[in-house]
């Protein structure tokens, strides 16, 4: 071998990973499978060894150090304790070798050990202070996190307050920082996928990238629209360390005393044997548990003899991951479609013959993208590996190249649009290409769909197979021509359809007056989501307001002006609305009679009484809405604010407050109830 090529294999490798720990821990937009991801790390690691002369260059080599998940938009925190990645394997042999190895290092003959679900989440730790909830800060790099503990107390699980009782420690530890994986049900992440469905929106790959994404998301009212849920199991710091069990097994149960939502089941095993029948019975029962397990992890029992183990500047020495070999079969790629979204972006697709996995009939997968294509190198009439591996939808991970014929065909990824003919574009900083055809007709389908969606101005009658009829036609090219639509050409797509065009030209009709809020939602602007949209409505109270909005009305120096709208999003209003057509289509809507409706607007101030005070409302108030709380509030000069922060000045609590009074009394902001409320307004 050339003595270069040993150096350009791994600094190759490094990039490839780097390129896919962006994707996986930042933008929760994950390429490849876990076991390809998996496979790359080894091979580096493999030639690093071979060649440790270029190991060392280039900086820290990716085996060595955690991935890091941190993103802009969110402070930072200092993990007491640090929150290590762990050693995995695929192989039965390496998880027994495993457990010689640490009784080798620790000088004795047997182990107890623990074996839990390993849970497909992303990795949280969640601080407690005199049995408080306090914090919750993502693994970030093992050092440090993101501080998510607003978008935290959205997760109804995770409980406020530590339960105390007898049966264990009755007084909760001064701190303790309590680790775990924030994950969505499938059952959720099947509903939000229906909901983009109808929108003609693309839909979500996996629960476990839609949670990591949820996490990061910087409104957490939109966080709270989407259920997540937490299972907590590790352990960090702890104030007083004698607070703790002194076994693994102890510290499940002393969690579950606590009231947190821990793992269903976990095994004790003292042999290689006993672990290796642990895992096997975990994958018979982990279909059963509420959140999606990819595999065992393997933890020491004893806590002190986990400290005396230690740890690499990785991982625990005294614990392993063993992943589940992923569900996969082998079928035949016919052809690969091309599919255009809404913003345009091809997504190819695998035809393939049916084939049986993970108890249904598969025949089609996603490809992801043309470099996904070339780097497989994947050929038209190839023999493939399609994986779930906790995917909903399925992948082509892997060609099966010793079946590969001759008459195998490279795939040649179309430089014009399938549907309408115009070269395809790609953006810089992306990887996906994209029809830059405004009126490409599937454009204009899914644009009117997602307008005319429950999600937006809700137009019923208007559902996919109508929009569908209408662009055909040419009696849609744009969102607009829904106002133009004509009940003499409605009667010609069949026979007694007078009723059902009635009933659609009136649900049109009422449209017009729609919450202004569904208008900004249906006019698809890119990482504005519903409750965002509604912020939007409140702030600039009309849609020629909004399109004509600058930079300096939604960023002031470095600060928001609209809580939840970062930097991130106001760039892709102001973009949406410099391209003409956008600007334009407002305008449109206006000529045609569409007038949005305002949220209501807030009452004048008629006293000082309250000025520059920040209320925050929780709970059901005896005798008074919260709306009617807010008029006070406001009428006396006072602000009402969503979210408790250093800066609120009361929260006014009533029956069943939830997380906002537990994070008030966490930052001593004052608790008052509606008696003292009614004081305060006398004077």
């Amino acid at each position: 071998m050339n003595s270069d090529e040993p150096r350009a294999q791994i600094e190759k490798l490094r990039a490839t990973i780097a390129h896919h720990d962006e994707l996986y821990y930042r933008k929760a937009q994950p390429e490849i499978t876990d076991v390809e991801y998996d496979r790359l790390k080894q091979s580096l690691a493999t030639l690093e060894s071979e060649f440790p002369e270029f190991a060392s260059a280039g900086g820290e080599s990716p085996t060595a150090r955690v991935g890091d998940d941190r993103t802009e938009g969110f402070a930072t925190y200092r993990h007491r304790e640090r929150m290590m990645s762990l050693d995995n394997t695929y192989s039965e042999t390496e998880l027994r070798e495993f457990y010689g190895r640490l009784a080798k290092l620790l000088g004795r003959e047997e182990l107890a050990f623990v074996v839990e679900p390993k849970i497909d989440g992303l990795a949280v730790s969640v601080t407690y202070e005199h049995g408080v909830f306090v914090r919750a800060v993502t693994r970030g790099n093992g050092v440090e996190g993101d501080d998510i503990t607003v978008n935290a107390l959205t997760i109804k699980s995770l409980p406020r307050t530590l339960r105390r009782g007898d049966d264990l420690f009755s007084e909760a530890p001064a701190l303790i920082e309590i680790r775990g994986e924030i994950f969505m049900t499938t059952a959720e992440f099947q509903r939000i996928n229906k909901l983009r469905e109808e929108a003609a929106e693309p839909l979500y790959a996996n629960p476990r990238n839609l949670a990591a994404g949820t996490v990061k998301q910087l409104d957490s009212r939109e966080v709270a629209q989407r259920k997540l849920e937490i299972v907590l199991y590790g352990l960090g710091a702890c104030e007083p360390a004698s607070a703790l069990p002194a076994t693994q097994s102890g510290w499940h149960e002393q969690v579950r005393a606590w009231g947190l939502p821990t793992v269903e089941k976990y095994w004790l095993a003292k042999s290689p044997d006993e672990i290796w029948a642990a895992v096997q019975e975990l994958d018979k029962v982990r279909g059963q548990f509420a959140y999606a397990t990819d595999g065992a992890v393997v933890k020491l029992d004893s806590i002190p003899l986990q400290r005396e183990a230690g740890a690499t500047s990785k991982a625990p020495r005294w614990a392993m991951s063993y992943k589940f070999a992923p569900e996969r079969a082998e079928t035949r790629l016919n052809a690969i479609t091309i599919q255009v979204g809404r913003t345009g972006v091809l997504t190819p697709v695998a035809e393939l013959d049916p084939v049986r996995l993970a108890g249904s009939t598969v025949s089609r997968a996603t490809l992801h993208n043309r470099d996904e294509i070339a780097r497989k190198d994947i050929r038209l009439g190839d023999f493939v590996y399609v994986e779930k591996a906790g995917e909903i939808i399925p992948a082509v991970v892997e060609v099966n190249v010793k079946r590969r014929s001759p008459e195998c065909a490279p795939y040649v990824f179309p430089e014009k649009c399938p549907v309408c003919g115009t070269p395809v574009v790609q953006l810089e900083g992306e990887v996906a290409l994209r029809c830059p055809n405004y009126d490409c007709p599937v454009q204009v389908r899914r644009r009117v769909r997602h307008f005319a969606s429950k999600a937006c101005v809700d137009i019923e009658g208007l559902g996919e197979a109508m929009v569908d009829t209408l662009v055909e036609k040419g009696w849609a090219r744009s969102v607009a021509d829904i106002y133009r639509l004509r009940k003499d050409d409605l009667m010609t797509l069949g026979k007694s359809v007078e009723k059902s065009t009635d009933n659609l030209l009136a649900a049109i009709e009422a449209s017009k007056h729609a919450e202004l809020w569904r208008f900004i939602h249906g006019l698809g602007i890119m990482h504005v989501g519903a409750a965002a949209s509604k912020d939007l409505a409140q702030k600039f109270r009309s849609l020629d307001a909004l399109a004509e909005a600058k930079h300096e009305d939604f960023i002031a120096g470095k600060k928001t002006v609209i809580e939840g709208i970062g930097e991130t999003m106001a760039q892709a209003i102001i973009e949406h609305f410099n391209d003409p057509r956008n600007r334009a289509l407002v305008g449109e809507l206006q000529s045609l009679g569409v007038r949005p409706a305002p949220p209501p607007e807030r009452a004048a101030a008629t006293s000082a009484l309250f000025a520059g005070k920040t209320f925050v409302l929780t709970g059901t108030l005896p005798t008074m809405t919260r709306e009617q709380a807010t008029e006070k509030i406001e009428a006396a000069g006072g602000k009402v604010s969503g979210s408790v922060s250093k800066k609120t000045s009361y929260v006014l609590a009533g029956a069943e407050a939830g997380s906002k009074l537990a994070k008030a009394q966490s930052l001593g902001v004052p608790v008052i109830d509606e008696a003292e409320f009614s004081r305060m307004l006398a004077g």
